[in-house]
């Protein structure tokens, strides 16, 4: 089962007494840590606890990440899809599922699971499971199973996450509609909203491709719009089952790169009227999915506010987001 967003990797900076109790034995006594560790309320849809650096949902270290440890067992040939939230992970889905199934299901079948299920039925994910999974470094040394990372613009990254939240939100019985873009801005530029700070949590994932890229392909959003058949070729490899020069002969590729376009995706009749086992509708996970959609929500200040903001968190470490947005 493939691991899917929101995955934190353990933060470099010095925890304090709870977390690194929590680190060295992270299921055993999480629940019991929870109540102890610094609290944000300001960011529907959850309350969050700031776990390892990053700012998790309550009801994930309380109930989700204990689980998963008592339940999940990755298997070496398993792939991870992993992801900041709202940075092309339904894509990304749905790209990994078509590729790895393009034989039991030929993407251009009439019947293809992804014409009658969204991508996040088709990969399910593990916050959904188990809620989330928090220690992705151990997942991956113990068991070698490989993980693909998708980053985006942190800019169009907190537009697209405000706009889920506010679809999302009432689906479980909160009221987001309140909470403002410049209030999400706030929270997102301290790095107190969902799974931030957002650029942390790419830096971790893009320094862990550096290190071992047989293990982590870290892949960028913007890049896969511009040129998307060459990046699920790159993804193919990776996950062990790359086209052959038959398949790109007879168009699979091209098939499967239509199939999962948004724009194709958007317009099924499931992803239209569908929800999923926690009633959010599927079309939430739909918006318009280009690069720079961000110039129509922000300031050009706010935008260099947080520019800043990431530039000076990123400086020396030889990570820069794309620039094409």
């Amino acid at each position: 089962m493939p691991l899917d967003a929101h995955t934190a990797m353990v933060s470099r900076r010095e925890d304090t007494q709870e977390e690194a109790a929590a680190v060295s034995a992270p299921c055993a006594n999480l629940p019991e840590i929870v109540p102890s560790l610094p609290l944000e309320i300001r960011c529907p849809p959850f309350p969050l606890r700031q776990y390892c650096g990053f700012w998790l949902s309550e009801v994930t270290l309380k109930r989700g990440l204990p689980a998963m440890c008592a339940c999940f067992e990755p298997r070496p040939t398993d792939v991870f899809l992993a992801s900041f939230p709202k940075s092309g992970t339904t894509w990304l889905k749905a790209l990994s599922f078509a590729t790895l199934n393009r034989v039991k299901y030929p993407p251009l079948d009439s019947d293809h699971p992804l014409r009658n299920h969204n991508p996040h039925d088709c990969v399910r994910s593990i916050e959904v499971e188990f809620s989330l999974v928090n220690d992705i470094n151990s997942l991956r040394e113990e068991f070698e199973s490989r993980i693909v990372y998708i980053c985006r613009d942190p800019k169009d990254a907190l537009v697209s996450s405000w706009f889920f939240t506010k679809k999302a939100a009432p689906a479980i019985g909160v009221d987001a509609q309140s909470h403002t873009f410049q209030e999400a801005f706030e929270l997102f530029c301290e790095g107190r909203s969902m799974a931030c700070p957002q650029w942390k949590h790419v830096l971790q994932y893009w320094e862990e491709s550096v290190k071992s890229p047989n293990k982590v392909l870290f892949l960028r959003y913007e890049e896969m719009l511009l040129d998307p058949k060459s990046n699920l070729k790159k993804l193919a490899n990776f996950m062990g089952c790359g086209f052959t020069q038959e398949e790109d002969d007879k168009g699979v590729t091209d098939a499967i790169v239509e199939l999962c376009s948004l724009n194709k995706l958007k317009k099924m009749e499931v992803n239209k009227d569908g929800s999923n086992k926690v009633n959010v509708r599927n079309e939430s996970y739909f918006r318009n999915g280009v690069a720079g959609d961000w110039r129509n929500h922000m300031t050009p200040e706010m935008a260099m506010r947080l520019d800043k903001i990431v530039e000076d968190a990123l400086q020396g470490s030889g990570f820069t987001f794309s620039s094409s947005a």
